[in-house]
């Protein structure tokens, strides 16, 4: 039975690098995916899906918020496969629902669970409470051997808690850690005033 599933991990858990081995062993099979991306995810290319470890390509599907999934488009598809879903709007999340099951496809989502403020995005939401299966990508902390479950957003080495929820960066704007030094590099690069940005950065989000 097709399902929906949700692989969530931090920044710099190879989520991406999944995405494409999967979609590689599936074409080795002589089967068809298809690969979708939101096109607010620009950092490679427009149509690129790309890993940090180097390894791309081309998505056959790119969303924009106004953009609508036909479930004629994915009649004689064996898996879909999503990169940063966590861009992706509730109504896109729900016709991915639609998808597993009014034409039985199994649909894979690999995404951020929370943003740099550990605030759940909307797509991750909506998915966490439609999914049939919720699988973490894990990886290690920056700064020691512990679990990273938060992505911190550093500019110039300064822990930060403002800007839009949805953007993208590479390694030099997030890290992946533990609680423990999600807390520390906020308390430590504490500036006055810091709770006047969360609330203005929650505004402009």
């Amino acid at each position: 039975m097709a399902k929906l599933y949700f692989r969530h991990g931090t920044v710099g858990s190879a989520k991406t690098l999944n995405l494409l081995a999967v979609a590689h062993n599936y074409e080795r099979q002589g089967k068809k995916v298809i690969v979708i991306k939101p096109g607010f995810d620009d950092r490679y290319g427009h149509q690129e899906v790309a890993s940090r470890a180097g390894l791309h390509r081309e998505a056959h599907i790119i969303l924009s918020p106004s953009n609508r999934l036909e479930m004629s488009e994915f009649s004689d598809v064996q898996c879909v496969l999503i990169d940063e879903v966590q861009f992706l709007t509730v109504a896109h999340i729900e016709q991915l629902r639609d998808i597993v099951d009014q034409v039985g496809v199994p649909v894979i989502c690999y995404g951020l669970r929370t943003d740099f403020r550990s605030r759940l995005f909307e797509g991750s939401r909506r998915l966490m409470e439609l999914a049939d299966s919720i699988e973490e990508v894990k990886t290690t902390c920056q700064r020691c051997n512990r679990k990273a479950i938060f992505n911190l957003k550093c500019i110039d080495g300064v822990a930060m808690l403002v800007g839009p929820s949805k953007q993208v960066g590479g390694d030099e704007t997030f890290q992946p850690v533990c609680s423990l030094h999600f807390v520390q590099a906020l308390e430590r690069d504490r500036i006055e005033g810091i709770d006047d940005q969360i609330a203005e950065s929650e505004l402009t989000s």
